[in-house]
């Protein structure tokens, strides 16, 4: 399987990428093309030790960053590493691309140069975010679309449920809308009419869902706007971050408690593990014709590795065929 990578894309580029990326190529013999300025990505991996002679590179001149307008893949920058990538993807010259660079510019660039699935009106950023009884849940649309209509909340919950159980293995996966309170009548219009339209949709409805239900495994796909989708994203990884590093703080306070925390160390591991977004490392753009990966912008080695595995299960799992079947 041949994956291609944005090098330059992310707060700790090029070093992490290409460190998860050696990481990946081992444990997951992968076949990795990475894509970026030439000279600053053989430098890092020079001054670091790490070995990138197995890959491909494909050199760049220029970087999308983190501020820039997302219409830059089309129209500013040409030459950056994410744009050369995806055009490089929608020309069959690999089998999916993932990038922990600018996520507008991802979603512009997948909707507009590696196109749409037939039949799917808009792609949709779907991340995975872990639940209190050490599963996890999708959440689409995550910050793709702000404004939406709900027939697309219908083909998130119809692409959602395809990837969570063709890669995540999760049977007859529940549905979940978002929404202000869990009877049917709460909510504006887009809530209303897309509770009819996934009530009547054969998939598996749980009916609306509150945001302080998800941790506890409320669904396995969360459908909702991209604004909304957005703010339940940042808040859950805010308080599942503030929660660690109180509980850190905690045991590390006095003498008592570090033999306290000694005691329940590999609970407190578990814990830890249980609550990392990081295990799962980044999120498909649902709804792309090939396989588009977006990595957390703040990646570190073991993040992008984690998102390099998600993205070959995608692509063994044959999710984009799937998804094409149920839109249709």
């Amino acid at each position: 399987m041949k994956i291609i990578v944005d090098a330059m894309g992310g707060d700790n580029a090029p070093l992490e990428i290409i460190k998860g990326c050696a990481e990946a190529q081992t444990e997951f013999e992968l076949d990795i093309i990475l894509v970026g300025n030439e000279d600053i990505v053989k430098k890092s991996a020079q001054e670091n030790g790490i070995d990138i002679s197995k890959m491909q590179l494909v050199n760049t001149t220029e970087v999308i960053a983190t501020d820039d307008d997302p219409q830059s893949v089309l129209k500013t920058k040409p030459d950056s590493s994410m744009a050369v990538a995806l055009k490089m993807l929608a020309d069959g010259d690999g089998d999916a691309f993932v990038s922990a660079g600018n996520s507008g510019a991802l979603c512009v660039g997948g909707t507009l140069i590696v196109k749409r699935i037939k039949g799917v009106k808009r792609p949709g950023f779907a991340p995975i975010l872990p639940h209190f009884n050490g599963g996890c849940f999708m959440l689409v649309d995550a910050g793709a679309n702000l404004e939406s209509r709900p027939e697309m909340l219908l083909q998130y919950a119809i692409m959602g449920s395809a990837y969570m159980e063709k890669v995540m293995g999760i049977e007859n996966p529940r549905v979940g809308l978002a929404n202000v309170g869990s009877e049917e009548h709460k909510g504006l219009e887009l809530q209303h009419k897309a509770f009819e339209l996934l009530k009547n949709s054969g998939l598996n409805f749980v009916g609306n869902v509150e945001s302080r239900d998800l941790p506890y495994g409320a669904c396995d796909v969360l459908v909702c706007d991209g604004f909304t989708g957005n703010m339940i994203l940042k808040t859950y990884e805010g308080v599942a971050k503030a929660l660690m590093s109180k509980v850190k703080e905690l045991f590390s306070k006095n003498t008592k408690n570090k033999v306290a925390a000694a005691l329940v160390m590999s609970d407190l591991k578990a814990m830890a593990k249980e609550f990392d977004y990081n295990e799962y490392g980044g999120a498909p753009i649902m709804g792309t014709a090939k396989p588009v990966f977006k990595a957390h912008g703040s990646a570190k080695a073991k993040t992008f590795k984690n998102a390099l595995r998600l993205t070959k299960d995608y692509v063994d799992a044959n999710v984009i065929e799937e998804i094409a079947k149920a839109v249709k």
